[in-house]
């Protein structure tokens, strides 16, 4: 069983037995077909949703995904995730993310943040265009800024370091 987290809110439990989801121990009602341009058509309590991933990151366990226009991030935390809290060890807390890669081609548009400065987690630090949309990526955790490798108005390519955090 997984716990989702939407938006830092309260979790919910997601699990699939034999071919049923399940939401908090409910059936979900629910479809996701691919489209041709590379967005999720989502059918959900008989209503539609466009849906388009927009960052993945498997070391914090996270995803960022705009759903009808706006932007949602999804915090995964898997069996062993909770059983390493149930024991008092947190696995990921022990592994310091130090970089932002572009998830997909774009174009900077600004840069919030200047090396040397102190964040927050989920401080904004630079909002990125992709496939016509503006995405503001946010510190993973408590960081400093040791190196700004691009500058605002270049294009990026997918997998480039942008910024990388001590």
């Amino acid at each position: 069983m997984y716990e989702i987290k939407i938006n830092q809110g309260k979790p919910f439990r997601v699990e699939k037995k034999e071919e049923q989801l399940l939401l908090n121990d409910k059936p979900a009602d629910w479809s996701c077909e691919p489209l041709p341009d590379g967005s999720f058509s989502i059918l959900y309590h008989h209503r539609s949703f466009r849906a388009e991933l927009v960052e993945i990151n498997k070391e914090a366990k996270t995803l960022v995904m705009n759903i009808d226009g706006r932007q949602f991030e999804a915090q995964i935390t898997e069996p062993i995730d909770q059983v390493l809290q149930a024991m008092g060890l947190n696995q990921r807390a022990s592994h310091k993310v130090n970089q932002i890669k572009a998830p997909m081609p774009g174009m900077v548009l600004s840069i919030l943040v200047t090396e040397g400065q102190e964040l927050g987690k989920g401080d904004p630090v630079l909002v990125l265009e992709a496939m016509k949309m503006e995405n503001v990526f946010k510190a993973p955790a408590d960081a400093l800024v040791k190196e700004i490798r691009v500058k605002e108005k270049t294009a990026v390519e997918k997998g480039q370091v942008l910024v990388i955090f001590e």
